[in-house]
């Protein structure tokens, strides 16, 4: 089993600033890819980005590329999002999530474990 804990959720606004961070507890060692999703009210969940536990290789969807940065910390066993340049569209509960098989995914049923959710609001 991995536990995910997610932190650093808050209110901003349209323009600003805000770092996710996510912090994985047990068999860390299983995990090999961990995601970042996203689900505003009455949407699905959504991809944002991943990225590979041992050559932190990232990946993002488009609607995120150039303000949106995700980083690992091995050692740490945490995961960061780093988000500028934030739109109120952005506004969601973040998500983040561990893949503990092999390959790379950017779909919810790709990922194993899941983090309770942080809200992040961006106002205009």
């Amino acid at each position: 089993q991995v536990q995910l804990v997610e932190s650093g959720g808050g209110l901003v606004q349209a323009g600003g600033s805000l770092r996710l961070s996510c912090a994985a507890s047990g068999r860390t060692f299983s995990m090999l890819c961990m995601g970042w999703f996203r689900q505003a009210p009455g949407k699905e969940r959504e991809f944002v980005g991943r990225i590979t536990w041992s050559t932190a290789n990232a990946a993002y969807a488009d609607s995120v590329v150039g303000r949106f940065s995700i980083s690992r910390d091995n050692a740490k066993n945490t995961l960061d999002l780093q988000m500028n340049n934030l739109k109120p569209e952005d506004t969601a509960v973040y998500y983040c999530a561990a893949r503990t098989r092999g390959g790379l995914g950017s779909r919810s049923y790709d990922y194993d474990y899941w983090g309770q959710g942080t809200q992040v609001t961006v106002s205009s």
